[in-house]
């Protein structure tokens, strides 16, 4: 929508956009009648007056969104579906460990464990919460300074007199002056002007200054913006004077909407959404599995406390515990690693909606070019090269005495580069016109060594065309017919389309004599060329968005830029820009209408502020990860509305508060890097969270089973609790794991149902191999270690005892074999070990974890906890089961992704 526009389906305008309508009125009227409008027919206000203008319009202040109480914000950062599990595992481990423990000795240390890892996630997301409402106080301190305004001393003074006041007592009504580098300290109507050019490109992104006048405006607008009468508050003056009536104040401004964007709460972003969606399919899970292994246990073995407390031990399995600990370190590896690569991540979580993004929405200036004006070609009248018309723009350029500007100085870098004039000191400066905005041209008389004495004069295309009756075709000088110039202009416009600025320069020799030079010599002047200026594609832009592209990300532009320059800029870097869509294209739509054109359309142009965050957030409605990389306050409502907004370190200071990440360099190619980076975050996170869920689920399935047909529990709460432990313990190293270089082409989104398939797909390949170890154990092991009776032949209770030590022992080593085995089967579609290698840390330490526990049944801590030794002839059939375990799953896992498509 545009700025100041007014919601779909929202039939009562709001302030904002009753002042926005007060702009467009504003422009269409004369100064004269603006100042009775505004009861400000005497030139300026009493202080009664201004109270009662302040009373009905509002104060001139940004403002900034009531803080949220510390215990509020705590209770958004610790409170979420994700840290509610993590809560009731705490209460879990307390309740088993503490209140009532299995084996009779309290052991806090679960408890402790449990909730450290919430009281980090929570500090995390807290302290990410206070960051971020800085953007909006950085926008309110821009406009920090005072304003020339005319007011009256009271209601009987004769004459306003012009005063110094800061800006937020400026009211509506009131006759402000302005001059060159002054700040515009409201939206307003200029009601005289003089050369008045004013920068907006925080507003707009135009890069060049923009005229503005003080005549009303003819015709029908929707947009404040596109009128050359409006100024708006934060806009600076480069050059000229003005006086000007204010016609919105504070809140109502086009820079006080940028504001209020800033302060709504953001959306969810995809990592947001995703662990969101994570947590809650354990959660139901474990409120399908809980209840159900209570009831089984309770009735089969008639023990409910030892039933309650075995159902709280499934729940804790039936959870990846050290997620947080994963995500965290995930992250913060992943921004050490960009670091290195003059990437700043402020925001964690914003390094996996880079890898997630599908569309990345950029400006055009300094991203996709170079940010600065080179002079492309100086032709000839007949559209040749022509060094002579480069060495009079040089001389033009070199011996003005005024400000330079980014033309004149491509103009002398060109020169000197090329060689054309060998000697500057060859010419002497006899006189000079300078540039004004009236006649757009400026010129030089200078005289060469010889004594030959020429005008030389540069400027607009049209002006000059005015002023020359000659024309240089080809060495010659012709008249300036009407066929000349409208070749002269058709050239221009060809360039013009293609996003060049065209300046003509003319001669002429022998002027009036030194001294005498006025603008009446600037006439019967002979044309010679013309000079075109472009701000260039970078040399890596084109490779960086193919590089994107094949990454699956899609570049759009959004930009507040011409559409003639968005184009060529666009074509020369290799996108499509043959369908643009314009700000006003975008402010017709209906949200439906754009939510299709957005499909199929890469280009926008001449875009507001507040149209740029409606095409993000609307992509993002479409289903897209959206990344958008901006650097001027313009860009920050845009930034706010995407999954991950990107900055750069030169950018103005509410962009970078905007932004989750910052670039040292402003190029798209150290995105792609990042881009691969959040990916590889995103796989380690996923394989964590897959493989972990997986496998307990198939634990939690076999102990189900074994609930049913066992006399006795098949693991204890406090060996489920270890064996966890030492499981997650071996996956620390997962951040550091490799990722298959395919993996990384495609964007990766969260997708819950899809680890609740994988769950029920590869869990139960596990719980295969667990029951067929309860009956090795239950009719083969166990027997040969209490003489040969099985368990409900046993009399003796120490026999019984020590059978089902062995057995409880048999199945936790199993456990963890097939448990910590499964990361390298999960962690890639290829085969493990042979076509995808996992890290060596994570080898190393899959390693260390399956060789603790296979020992710990053998020493006294096996023995304190209810394990006994195994005999060897445990270790042959372990072998077996473990192979025939990696075979199956293997053949599991070609299914999975044969049935959809991919296995993480």
């Amino acid at each position: 929508m545009a700025l100041f526009a007014k919601k779909a389906n929202q039939p009562a305008l709001t302030k904002q956009e009753r002042a926005r309508r007060r702009l467009l009125s504003s422009a269409l009227k004369k100064p004269e009648t603006l100042m009775i409008q505004y009861d400000n027919a005497d030139g300026g206000y009493d202080p009664d007056k201004v109270e009662e203008m302040r009373d009905q319009y509002g104060e001139n202040v940004i403002t900034r969104k009531t803080q949220d109480s510390l215990l509020h914000r705590a209770w958004d950062a610790f409170v979420n579906p994700f840290t509610v599990v993590l809560f009731a595992l705490a209460a879990i481990s307390f309740v088993t460990d503490v209140v009532v423990p299995a084996q009779g000795q309290k052991d806090p240390l679960a408890v402790i464990i449990v909730m450290s890892m919430v009281i980090i996630s929570g500090l995390l997301r807290f302290i990410q919460e206070i960051r971020s409402g800085n953007a909006a106080e950085k926008l309110g301190e821009m406009v920090a300074t005072t304003a020339a305004v005319m007011r009256r001393e009271d209601e009987d003074s004769d004459d306003a007199e012009q005063v110094e006041i800061p800006l937020d007592e400026i009211v509506v009504g009131d006759v402000v002056r302005l001059a060159a580098g002054d700040i515009i300290p409201a939206d307003i109507r200029i009601m005289r002007a003089k050369d008045l050019f004013i920068s907006q490109s925080s507003l707009t992104g135009e890069s060049e200054p923009v005229e503005k006048f003080a005549a009303e405006a003819v015709g029908k607008f929707t947009n404040p913006l596109d009128l050359n009468n409006l100024a708006f508050m934060g806009s600076t003056v480069v050059s000229g004077s003005a006086t000007a009536i204010v016609i919105a104040v504070g809140d109502d401004t086009a820079l006080g909407e940028i504001a209020g964007r800033l302060q709504e709460k953001t959306p969810p972003t995809s990592f947001e959404k995703g662990i969101s969606s994570v947590s809650w399919v354990l959660i139901r899970f474990m409120l399908v599995m809980v209840p159900f292994v209570l009831l089984v246990n309770g009735f089969t073995k008639g023990d409910w406390l030892q039933a309650f407390l075995f159902a709280l031990s499934v729940a804790v399995g039936m959870t990846p515990e050290m997620l947080p600990m994963i995500v965290s370190a995930n992250l913060a590896k992943g921004a050490v690693s960009m670091s290195r690569r003059k990437v700043i991540v402020k925001e964690l979580n914003s390094i996996q909606n880079l890898g997630a993004m599908d569309i990345l929405c950029t400006d055009k200036t300094g991203t996709l070019t170079q940010d600065k004006i080179i002079l492309e070609y100086h032709l000839d009248i007949r559209g040749n090269d022509d060094d002579r018309v480069l060495r009079h723009a040089f001389l033009n350029s070199y011996y003005q005495t005024g400000l330079k500007n980014l033309m004149d100085i491509s103009i002398i870098e060109r020169t000197r580069e090329l060689g054309v004039i060998e000697r500057e000191d060859e010419y002497t400066k006899i006189d000079e016109i300078p540039f004004d905005f009236a006649r757009r041209r400026m010129s030089v008389v200078v005289t060469d060594s010889k004594g030959k004495t020429q005008m030389i004069t540069k400027g607009a295309i049209e002006e000059m065309i005015a002023i020359s009756s000659f024309a240089d075709i080809d060495g010659k000088i012709e008249p300036m017919t009407d066929e000349i110039r409208r070749g002269v202009l058709e050239t221009c416009g060809d360039y013009n389309s293609d996003g060049l600025r065209v300046l003509g320069v003319a001669q002429k020799t022998n002027p009036s004599p030194a001294g005498a030079f006025s603008v009446a010599d600037e006439s019967d002047m002979v044309l010679i060329g013309y000079l075109a200026f472009l701000d260039p594609p970078k040399e890596s832009a084109a490779a960086a968005i193919s590089a994107l592209h094949e990454c699956g990300v899609s570049v759009m532009v959004l930009t507040g830029d011409n559409d003639a320059v968005t184009r060529s800029v666009c074509k020369q870097v290799g996108l499509n820009a043959e369908n643009i869509l314009l700000g006003a294209d975008v402010e017709a739509m209906a949200d439906d209408e754009l939510k299709q054109a957005v499909e199929r359309t890469h280009v926008f142009a001449k875009l507001s502020p507040n149209q740029k965050a409606r095409v993000v957030a609307t992509l993002r409605e479409n289903g897209h990860t959206v990344g958008y990389m901006g650097d001027g306050i313009n860009d920050a409502a845009a930034m706010r509305a995407s999954d991950v907004g990107i900055s750069v370190d030169t950018a103005v200071d509410i962009a970078k508060e905007s932004a989750n990440i910052i670039l040292l360099e402003k190029d798209l190619m150290v995105l792609e890097r990042g881009v691969l980076e959040g990916r590889k975050i995103y796989a380690n996170i996923i394989k964590y969270i897959k493989m972990t869920a997986s496998s307990n689920f198939g634990n939690m399935f076999s102990v189900l089973v074994a609930s049913a047909f066992l006399p006795f529990l098949p693991m204890l709460p406090l060996h489920l609790l270890l064996l966890n432990l030492i499981y997650d313990l071996a996956c620390i190293a997962i951040p550091w794991d490799n990722v298959d270089r395919e993996y990384l082409r495609v964007p990766r989104k969260w997708d819950a149902s899809s680890i609740s398939k994988f769950m029920i797909w590869l869990g139960p390949t596990s719980s295969v191999f667990d029951i067929t170890t309860y009956a090795l154990m239950y009719f083969v092991v166990c027997p040969m270690v209490v003489g040969g009776q099985l368990y409900h032949q046993l009399t003796d209770p120490a026999a019984q005892a020590l059978f089902v030590s062995v057995f409880q022992a048999g199945w936790f080593v199993e456990s963890m074999w097939s448990q910590t085995l499964v990361i390298h089967m999960i962690r890639t579609p290829k085969l493990p070990f042979v076509q995808s290698r996992a890290s060596a840390p994570v080898t190393l330490l899959t390693a260390v974890g399956i060789a603790v526990l296979t020992v710990i049944p053998f020493t006294p801590i096996g023995a304190a906890i209810g394990l006994a030794a195994l005999p060897t002839i445990y270790f042959a059939w372990l072998g077996g089961t473990v192979l025939l375990y990696m075979v199956l799953a293997t053949v599991f896992k070609k299914i999975f992704v044969h049935r959809y498509g991919e296995l993480l």
